[in-house]
């Protein structure tokens, strides 16, 4: 195993430790649940939610599967094709995933106890907009984007990149659905924040 695979095994771990830390942290001392998956949802927004859910949980199975070098992938072997193999190109993948984070450690800090997965219709949290989210109305999802488009250059491979594409259309269609979601629950204050907050960065 080379540095790269090591980075790409600590990404995952260091993801998986915030949410939990953070899920543990909201229901010990808030008795809050902010997994609101489906949460008001149904239909097609409901089946893109779940689907999406399922993917990331998948994705992050096969990212330490070829981080480990592992026999078995879930994904048949057509896709793993290479499609680049150079340093210099993991080494910008580093770059982004590492960003990422700290988009990612910023984005946690920033949110308070307002942090939730899904529409929250029931407790929801106070509007955020300090902190990273005066620079972005999406960091989180601008972390998403940057690791899986990090990790495709790490791999190099056809089944990443796929990812990364249907990850940056999904993220863009899902932040949509929020926006219309957040406008009706916070009203002016949100429009007047969409206002002078972009998008992404």
């Amino acid at each position: 195993m080379t540095f790269f695979d090591y980075f790409q095994i600590a990404s995952v771990i260091i993801f998986l430790m915030i949410i939990a830390s953070r899920v543990v942290y909201m229901r010990a001392t808030r008795g809050v649940n902010p997994i609101a998956i489906g949460g008001g949802k149904k239909g097609l927004v409901l089946i893109v939610e779940l689907v999406a859910f399922g993917g990331l949980v998948l994705w992050m199975i096969e990212v330490v599967a070829y981080a480990v070098h592992a026999n078995f992938h879930i994904f048949p072997s057509p896709l793993d094709i290479v499609l680049i193999d150079s340093n210099i190109v993991r080494i910008v993948g580093v770059v982004l995933v590492s960003i990422g984070l700290l988009v990612f450690m910023a984005a946690f800090v920033s949110f308070g106890d307002s942090w939730r997965v899904g529409f929250d219709v029931n407790t929801p949290g106070a509007l955020v907009t300090g902190g990273i989210f005066a620079v972005s109305r999406n960091p989180i999802y601008l972390f998403l984007d940057l690791w899986f488009i990090g990790i495709f250059l790490l791999n190099g491979r056809l089944i990443f990149l796929i990812f990364a594409l249907l990850t940056l259309a999904v993220i863009h269609w899902q932040i949509l659905q929020e926006e219309t979601f957040l406008t009706k629950l916070y009203g002016q204050p949100y429009d007047e924040y969409r206002s002078r907050t972009r998008r992404y960065f």
